[in-house]
């Protein structure tokens, strides 16, 4: 495995760590309260900076690969898998802590179906896909819209808001952060309608 793919297969390895510290850990009623004060203080600036560092695996693994010629179709398929099990990943643990709503993961979780449905039929006729350029900025701008609604937490702190407060009253904080992530929402549904017109032709059977 050469290292673009092993920066891919990293990405995936972080992802249990993120959500380590997104959620409170809650096991058949074993609930660690230590941890668990820690995790409701901290945990999502350290999130944070675990996600940052997941992301920026991507860039690097797709630099490498082209300026080392290492593109490979096992790397095309961990780079895409990757991304999209990032950020489902996080997305739910938002959903369970009530930041993000479920209908919206639904739509990101449906595109991504849509999207592998039409890789694997493509597939069959000797096509490997890699990410189009508009994909790219449906992931970019998940990731910024992530990376804010992390970052929230530590920013009320300085603003005086409440966080948990802010999950059912919105404030100027939380807005921005309902923005960013509506735009991502907007960008996935446009990514996914030109990824399913341009390969039209692989369903037509």
């Amino acid at each position: 495995m050469n290292l673009p793919n092993k920066l891919s297969m990293l990405r995936i390895i972080l992802i249990p760590v993120t959500m380590l510290f997104m959620l409170p850990v809650s096991v058949y009623g074993f609930e660690p309260e230590g941890w668990n004060a820690f995790i409701a203080d901290k945990g999502m600036l350290i999130a944070a900076f675990v996600f940052i560092a997941a992301s920026l695996t991507d860039f690097f693994d797709g630099q490498i690969a082209r300026r080392r010629n290492l593109i490979t179709d096992l790397g095309k398929f961990l780079d895409s898998l990757a991304d999209k099990m990032l950020v489902i990943a996080v997305l739910i643990a938002f959903v369970a802590i009530g930041r993000v709503s479920p209908w919206l993961l639904a739509i990101i979780v449906l595109r991504e179906f849509m999207v592998t449905g039409i890789r694997l039929v493509a597939s069959k006729e000797g096509v490997v896909m890699a990410a189009k350029m508009i994909g790219k900025v449906k992931t970019t701008t998940q990731m910024i819209a992530i990376i804010y609604l992390m970052f929230e937490p530590t920013i009320m702190k300085f603003t005086g808001d409440d966080y948990a407060a802010s999950l059912t009253a919105p404030c100027a904080v939380s807005i921005i952060g309902d923005v960013l992530f509506g735009i991502c929402v907007i960008m996935t549904i446009v990514s996914g309608l030109d990824y399913l017109v341009k390969n039209i032709s692989y369903l037509k059977e």
